[in-house]
C-alpha cells in the first residue's frame, strides 16, 4: 500500500479515515507496549483533537525491562541499536528546560501520567494561517511539558509551511531548522525530549509506503509504531465509493 493523496477529498471524508487510523494505531500499541504502559485515544489534550496518547507512572523514571515489540525487545537492544534511523535528524544546540503537564498520550499504569503523544495532522491544522500557527504553538506547549511527540503529516507543504511543519516548529530552537524538499513534501517527525530536543524526520511523498517510526517513552527508549500496517488496516475500512475517487485521482 502507498500513501494516498488526501487533498483529493474534503475534510469530512479524511476525518472518517483519520478516526479509523487513530483506532488502529491505539490497538497496535496496546498489543505491544510494555505491560506498565497503555495507549488511549482522547478527544482533547492541550488543544489537539482525538489522537493517541501514552501515559506512565510518575515513579517510572527508567525504561521498562521488556516490551512485546520485536524491534525493541529489551533496553539493552534499544541502546545497542542506538538512535532511530531516519533520513533526517536534528538536535537543539543548547539545553532546553521542559515543563511537565498531562495531555493526549501514552501512559503508565501507576499515576497515569502522559509521557507521549501521537498526532495525525488534519486539514484544519494547515488550511489557514491561524490553523497552522495554533498547531505549532500547541506543539511547543507539549514539548515544554516534557511529552515526547510523534507527528504524522500526510498533507503537502504549502505557502503556510513552505519548508514543512518541522521547520516551523524547530525555528524556536534553531536558526537553521531542517527543511523538506518539494520532492518529498510529506513528513513523519518524532521528537525526543531530553536535556536537548531531538527530532527524527522521515520525508516522503504520495505513492510511498510508510516506514515505522519511533515514539519515545522516556529519553533513550522508544518503541516503533507500525504505520504502514495500521494505515493499510484503516484504508480497508474506507467506503468503496471514496476508495474509487481517491484511487482514480492517483
Amino acid at each position: 500500500m502507498s500513501m494516498h493523496d488526501w487533498t483529493r477529498v474534503d475534510a469530512g471524508i479524511y476525518h472518517d479515515f483519520h478516526l479509523e487510523w487513530i483506532s488502529r494505531i491505539k490497538a497496535a500499541l496496546n498489543a505491544n507496549l510494555p505491560s506498565d504502559y497503555y495507549a488511549l485515544a482522547e478527544q482533547i489534550a492541550a488543544g489537539f483533537g482525538p489522537d493517541v496518547l501514552t501515559p506512565r507512572n510518575d515513579e517510572a523514571a527508567e525504561p521498562p525491562a521488556e516490551t512485546g515489540l520485536a524491534t525493541t525487545t529489551t533496553l539493552e537492544r534499544t541502546r545497542a541499536q542506538g538512535r532511530p534511523r531516519t533520513k533526517l535528524f536534528q538536535e537543539s544546540a543548547s539545553e532546553y528546560n521542559f515543563r511537565k503537564k498531562n495531555g493526549i498520550s501514552i501512559r503508565h499504569v501507576s499515576g497515569d501520567r502522559v509521557v507521549a503523544m501521537i498526532e495525525i495532522v488534519s486539514p484544519g491544522n494547515k488550511n489557514s494561517a491561524h490553523g497552522i500557527r495554533s498547531f505549532v504553538q500547541k506543539v511547543h506547549e507539549i514539548l515544554r511539558q516534557n511529552i515526547h511527540l510523534l507527528i504524522i503529516d500526510p498533507f503537502p507543504i504549502s505557502s503556510r509551511d513552505p519548508d514543512g511543519l518541522h521547520a516551523l516548529i524547530f525555528e524556536e530552537y534553531e536558526d537553521a531548522p531542517v527543511k523538506l524538499s518539494p520532492e518529498t513534501p510529506l513528513s513523519l517527525i518524532a521528537y525526543e525530549c531530553d536535556d536537548r530536543l531531538r527530532a527524527y524526520i522521515e520525508p516522503f511523498s504520495v505513492g510511498n509506503a510508510l516506514v515505522d517510526m519511533p515514539v519515545f517513552l522516556c529519553p533513550g527508549f522508544y518503541v516503533e509504531v507500525p504505520l504502514e500496517e495500521t494505515y493499510m488496516a484503516a484504508w480497508s475500512a474506507v467506503p468503496r465509493r471514496w476508495k474509487e475517487v481517491i484511487d482514480a485521482a492517483g
